[in-house]
């Protein structure tokens, strides 16, 4: 018979439990390191109740018992997401400062502006989570039922129809004149007239009191507007038709290169953010975009809950930045 010594006993037991905490471990999901060992900072590049703002607050608050420490919002504003943008490209890359991501800032601006402070190489996306389709709206009382008969008023009278915008060089400045050349008026930037407004709500404005014939927006900003009646959908451009938006997609019409033309918000950090950081939030988002309290948060918002991981929000964000900088420069729409 063997006789077992205490220190062997020790070591057997000591054996046993750590094989029972690797085990425990395994089971309870993914670990990163010591990350998060602090607050984290949001940085969102605009102010406080605009669309990146409401999204980036609502996946905070659905990631509060997902994350080990508070994600604390930090509005950042200047430059039209430009100031909050180059805060994270030039932070460390410790993940303590991320950026809430935006079509703005990270794409139109990128491909229209020549002074911006930051470029798309200096950011590390790690997902995006929300998309806004765009839609292109009327007056309901305008008279104008489809975007042929709109693409036909321009051409029979030109410098009379105008868009709106919430600004040079914002996403529905660049999508009003990539739907009018994509559906052949040959000189956009002058057959229609552009009205840049102050903000997106002063788009809409524009659009409901009759001083702008249209605008392409986010589906977030007009949703609203058109269930209730106030506002009439021409497109949505879209491949699949858009829940609660009673118009045909760009597909649909024969143009799916305006498919390019979404919205998105995402999460990024800066170059050099660590693969800890990097892995982490990739779980983050891909737990709370399946999470149907979120999911309800953001469509009722008129928002679309999408997940896509690193490899997949870089691929897209690239794509679009090249699509919205070739229109650009066929048009010589670049701001300097």
């Amino acid at each position: 018979m063997t006789i077992s010594s205490p220190i062997a006993k020790i070591k057997k037991t000591v054996f046993k439990v750590v094989s029972l905490v690797s085990v425990s471990a395994l089971l309870a999901g993914p670990v990163f390191a010591d990350y998060p060992q602090r607050p984290i900072s949001l940085i969102i590049p605009f102010g406080t109740g605009g669309p990146t703002d409401i999204s980036a607050r609502a996946l905070a608050r659905s990631l509060t018992d997902e994350v080990a420490k508070p994600i604390v919002i930090v509005n950042q504003t200047g430059g039209g997401g430009a100031v909050g943008s180059a805060t994270v490209a030039n932070t460390r890359g410790d993940g303590y400062k991320m950026l809430a991501a935006r079509t703005g800032s990270q794409s139109v601006s990128l491909a229209m502006k020549s002074n911006m402070p930051y470029s798309l190489a200096d950011f590390k996306f790690v997902g995006i989570y929300e998309l806004n389709p765009i839609v292109c709206v009327t007056r309901s009382e305008s008279g104008i039922e489809s975007m042929s008969q709109l693409i036909d008023l321009v051409k029979s009278k030109p410098k009379t129809v105008t868009y709106s915008s919430s600004g040079v060089g914002a996403l529905q400045h660049l999508a009003g004149v990539m739907v009018l050349n994509a559906f052949g008026v040959e000189n956009p930037l002058e057959e229609a007239i552009h009205l840049p407004m102050n903000g997106g709500g002063g788009a809409a404005t524009a659009v409901l009191n009759g001083t702008a014939t249209f605008v392409c927006a986010n589906s977030s900003s007009v949703a609203g507007f058109i269930n209730n009646g106030q506002m009439k959908p021409l497109m949505v451009a879209t491949k699949d038709r858009v829940e609660g938006i009673d118009a045909p997609t760009a597909a649909e019409l024969g143009h799916p290169e305006l498919e390019k033309l979404v919205g998105w918000t995402g999460i990024a950090g800066p170059k050099s953010l660590k693969n800890e950081s990097v892995e982490a939030w990739t779980q983050w988002l891909k737990t709370t975009t399946s999470e149907p309290g979120f999911v309800d948060t953001m469509t009722r918002l008129g928002s679309q809950v999408v997940y896509m991981g690193p490899a997949d929000a870089e691929e897209f964000i690239h794509a679009q930045y090249t699509a919205f900088r070739g229109i650009v420069e066929k048009l010589g729409m670049q701001i300097n």
